[in-house]
């Protein structure tokens, strides 16, 4: 072998050696914009102005779960308003739950205004159910994208106490099931003795003899039915009235 190809070949190691490591990129907690669709654009525009509408002492992040307490029927099992009214319409709160939002939208609406210029006492996080959707994003992938939104809640919020709420358990795959309790598991123990954040799994009211009740989800009530992913309007009161003792708790605080 030449004295030049060993030369090159050493060269080549110190090259490999002294490179970065390629770090992968986890979307999931990549900043990651909807603005192309209209309706979300719109959405978060008006939402940008209930912001700067004083005072805000209760926010809810999250996705269509979420989004759904400001649906107001028709159809009984549609009738969420009620609902929000009841336990927060007057605890000067705001919707900011977003149909089809990833840890990734939530990310990149936290960083663009929707923690900024406000003081909220508390803020619940309801996120993660559509990582494990059409984009099948990893338990460990998920985990990073929530760990990420709190990290930036509590960047921009720090005087806020947050309530992290667990994924909701669903009917989607048995891969999606599994990877609920995964990622409900790691952040009960990531945030065990975390002194503003207070995580809460309310698997349980969606469960009934070891089995999901099904009667507590709308999407089984739709044309064509579809697997249960969103509570109904009693799913929702019930898991409402299961976080209430936490979420009194912490305003008070």
């Amino acid at each position: 072998m030449s004295r030049r190809i060993i030369l090159a070949a050493l060269a080549l190691v110190w090259l490999a050696a002294a490179a970065p490591e390629q770090r992968r990129i986890v979307l999931a907690a990549t900043p990651i914009a909807r603005l192309d669709l209209p309706w979300w654009r719109a959405r978060f525009e008006k939402k940008a102005a209930e912001l700067r509408k004083a005072p805000i002492d209760l926010v809810f992040y999250g996705d269509s779960i979420t989004e759904d307490y400001e649906r107001a029927g028709p159809e009984p099992w549609r009738d969420f308003a009620p609902i929000w009214q009841h336990y927060y319409g007057a605890r000067h709160a705001i919707n900011l739950g977003f149909k089809g939002d990833t840890t990734a939208s939530l990310l990149w609406r936290i960083t663009h205004g929707e923690a900024s210029g406000i003081a909220p006492k508390v803020a619940v996080v309801l996120i993660g159910a559509n990582n494990l959707g059409r984009l099948h994003w990893s338990a460990e992938d998920t985990i990073a994208g929530i760990a990420a939104d709190v990290a930036a809640l509590r960047e921009r919020l720090p005087k806020t106490r947050i309530l992290l709420l667990g994924i909701l358990p669903s009917d989607r795959s048995a891969w999606a099931s599994a990877t609920t309790i995964v990622v409900n598991h790691a952040l009960a123990e990531r945030y065990r003795a975390a002194s503003m954040v207070t995580f809460l799994d309310l698997s349980g009211v969606f469960m009934k003899n070891g089995a999901l009740d099904r009667s507590l989800f709308l999407d089984p009530l739709l044309t064509p039915p579809e697997p249960p992913l969103h509570p109904n309007a009693e799913g929702q009161r019930r898991m409402a009235a299961a976080m209430e003792p936490t979420l009194a708790r912490l305003l008070a605080q």
